[in-house]
């Protein structure tokens, strides 16, 4: 998978391909012509309304010169993070955690799994035994000790 591509996970896939045009200075309407498409369609694609599918998807990729699979893997990576949006949100408990350990970010915003590792460090560099504890409750001894040898 191309190395832009790759850091692009979890977005539309014609919001990547929106700025791979204007990076080539391709108009969309013109461009949209080249690989034989409707320019509606490429607007719908690029705007996020309509969903990459894989005819289209090859033909984008052969005329800029992408792997094929690429955008359908960036589609399948937008649509599983659309399925994780919608999964309830695990956190610790949080009335055992003092928000000034997290000064520098909004406490509410911080998303405990992707940032785990973070998160840990911290409680453990700064918290209190409490803190400390509810940490190693939430993600577990092996996870936590995982996190504290990676520093």
């Amino acid at each position: 998978m191309n190395r832009s591509i790759s850091i692009a996970k979890g977005i539309h896939p014609g919001l990547f391909l929106e700025r791979e045009l204007k990076k080539r200075k391709l108009a969309k309407g013109r461009f949209a012509l080249l690989i034989h498409e409707y320019p509606q369609t490429l607007t719908a694609i690029t705007k996020g309304k309509r969903n990459m599918n894989p005819g289209l998807a090859l033909k984008i990729e052969k005329e800029l010169g992408f792997d094929e699979g690429d955008f359908m893997v960036l589609q399948a990576y937008y649509e599983v993070e659309l399925e994780k949006r919608k999964r309830p949100v695990i956190k610790p408990d949080l009335s055992k955690i003092r928000r000034i350990l997290f000064w520098d970010t909004t406490f509410e915003k911080i998303d405990w799994q992707k940032h785990k590792n973070s998160v840990i460090k911290r409680v453990f560099e700064r918290g209190n035994e409490e803190e400390k504890e509810e940490i190693t409750r939430f993600y577990g001894a092996r996870t936590v000790k995982a996190a504290l040898k990676h520093d």
